[in-house]
This record gives C-alpha cells, sequence and structure tokens, in this order.
C-alpha cells in the first residue's frame, strides 16, 4: 500500500481550507483518509498552518511519502529537514 502526506481540500467555492491527511495513493484527493494531522488555511494574514508533528514524523518513519506542497509545509514548519 503506497501511503502519502497529501492535502484534502475542504471550504467553499473560491475560498479553499486545506487538511493535511495521511492517504492511501489510490484512493481520490477528496476521498478516504487514514488520518487527519492537521490544516493548512493559504487565505488568512498570515497563512495559519498547524501540523502534529508527532504524528507525521511517526507516519514518514513508517515510510509515507508527504507530497512536494506538503515536504514544503513541513520544512517551513521545521518537522523534517
Amino acid at each position: 500500500m503506497a501511503v502519502k502526506i497529501r492535502l484534502k481540500r475542504m471550504g467553499a467555492k473560491k475560498s479553499p481550507f486545506y487538511r493535511i491527511v495521511v492517504a492511501d495513493s489510490r484512493f481520490p484527493r477528496d476521498g478516504r483518509v487514514i488520518e487527519e494531522i492537521g490544516y493548512y488555511n493559504p487565505l488568512t494574514e498570515p497563512v495559519v498552518v498547524n501540523i502534529d508533528a508527532e504524528k507525521a514524523k511517526k507516519w514518514i518513519a513508517n515510510g509515507a511519502q508527504p507530497t512536494e506542497t506538503v515536504r514544503s509545509l513541513l520544512k517551513k514548519q521545521n518537522i523534517i529537514e
């Protein structure tokens, strides 16, 4: 099973809000998830990012691959190097 850490889009039309989730890569973007580990709101000033660092590190240690966007968010939060 290929596990990814990726964004799940929430919110209304033209008002995106994202949850950072761990999901099987075969499922749709907004489909079934294994676990929610945080959220990301790009519309506020400053941008709000809240990630549970312990859960993120645990999933990465177990082999989950973050997407490019999530990887950059994890780097900005100093969760990964």
